[in-house]
């Protein structure tokens, strides 16, 4: 039960921050604390996975400080942030081996996290 939590959470986590949970994951995975290996996420434990997503993610959390980015609600925004928190829910549940039940919770996590938490408090 705990690892559906976890998944909803790091999807949560996915809309305020879409790449933030992706980076995290993937250097759990690069350094050997999730197991990913022989499972089609198995590239977030790549070499190189995890200094291209940290990179990404300073780069969002400078761009996300401009005035002039557009809200976390826009379609192309908000379809990225479900995207990621369904690659980060299912990461996290596919060493236990219920990925398809961690994609499906990364995908609420990010919901109520990009519509419920910032609207609440931004």
């Amino acid at each position: 039960m705990s690892i559906y939590i976890l998944a909803f959470l790091i999807g949560a986590v996915t809309g305020l921050r879409a790449l933030a949970p992706a980076t995290i994951v993937s250097w759990a995975a690069h350094l050997g604390w999730l197991h990913l290996q022989g499972t089609w996420l198995a590239f977030l434990g790549a070499a190189v996975t995890p200094y291209i997503l940290s990179i990404l993610a300073l780069g969002e959390l400078i761009t996300d400080k401009l005035p002039r980015t557009p809200s976390r609600k826009i379609p192309i925004q908000f379809g990225a942030r479900v995207a990621m928190g369904a690659l980060s829910g299912a990461a996290l549940a596919a060493s236990g081996g219920v990925w398809i039940a961690g994609l499906v919770a990364g995908i609420v996590g990010p919901i109520i996290g990009a519509l419920l938490i910032v609207s609440r408090f931004a």
